[in-house]
This record gives structure tokens, sequence and C-alpha cells, in this order.
């Protein structure tokens, strides 16, 4: 073989070396907490997005359910939500949203609204957060699939959120 070819064969043999076996691994999810019920909620347990990630420190890595739409993070440092806790962590959830560029701060322009609505029920139930997303206590009246419209700033978006009851 001549000396350009060997370069070639070295070159292309070093460069494939260099390359990934594929795309990166996909956020994981929990998809235990939502398999039971058939709930469609996705729990992530990856990073956080990165326009979510402001104020942590370290490793973003906390469970998150993302909106629809992608505006929305739901934050949910009371992982797995729970109807009924009588101890333990609350039912605690920092909403999260994306920001707009030459808007203003999302998360100081208007209240949150959640309207909650209990899948394959009528049932359906409004909670605030003042100030826009933030953080939040979030307790629904039974457990279940809970199918969210989140209406802010003049923005809306919608997300899934897994209840166990706390027999379980």
């Amino acid at each position: 073989m001549s000396r350009p070819g060997r370069v070639l064969v070295v070159s292309v043999v070093v460069l494939a070396g260099c390359t990934t076996a594929g795309p990166p691994d996909p956020p994981r999810s929990d998809v235990a907490s939502s398999a039971s019920t058939g709930c469609p909620s996705r729990v992530e347990t990856g990073s956080l997005p990165e326009w979510a990630d402001a104020g942590f420190s370290g490793d973003t890595r906390v469970p998150h359910v993302l909106g629809a739409r992608g505006d929305i993070v739901a934050v949910l440092f009371g992982h797995p939500l729970t109807h009924g806790r009588s101890d333990g962590p609350a039912n605690k959830v920092l909403w999260v949203a994306r920001p707009v560029s030459g808007a203003t701060d999302p998360a100081t322009s208007a209240t949150l609204v959640i309207t909650a609505t209990r899948d394959g029920t009528a049932t359906r139930v409004t909670r605030e957060v003042a100030g826009g997303p933030g953080p939040s206590i979030l307790d629904l009246p039974a457990p279940g699939c809970w199918h969210l419209r989140l209406d802010w700033s003049g923005r809306v978006d919608t997300l899934d959120l897994t209840y166990r009851s706390a027999a379980n």
C-alpha cells in the first residue's frame, strides 16, 4: 500500500474512533409512577431543561414534567405526588416558565391559574399561584390522573400529573 493510501486508512480509523455510537441517551422517565393508572404523565428524572435550571447548582437531575408545548416545567420536590399525605414531604411543585425574549420576567407577571380535571370524571378544581409560576403546594382532592391546564401572562400549556393514594 502506498504512503498516501496508508495515511487515508489511518485517518478514517482515527476519525471513526472519535464519533459516538449514536444519539445521546434521552432523559430517563419514571414510567412506573404513571403505568398503573394509564396516565400519560411522564415524570422525567434527567436534567432540567437548560432554561429551567436557573437558581439550581450542580446536577439538576430532579423529577419534573415538561408541559406539552414546552413552555413550563413542573419540578416535583414532593415526588411521588400523594393524595391524603399525613406525613413526609408535601406535594411541593416549583413551576418554571420558559422565558420569552423581549418580555418581562414571566414568573412575576401574573397569577398562574391551574385548572385540574381528574381523568374519566367531571371533577374539576382550580388552584392559583400568586405572582405567576413559582413555588407551590399542589394538593388535589383525589388520587388518580389529573389533566392540568396552566394559564399565566397570556400563555397556556398543559400537562398531566399522577397522584397516588397515601394508603399505597
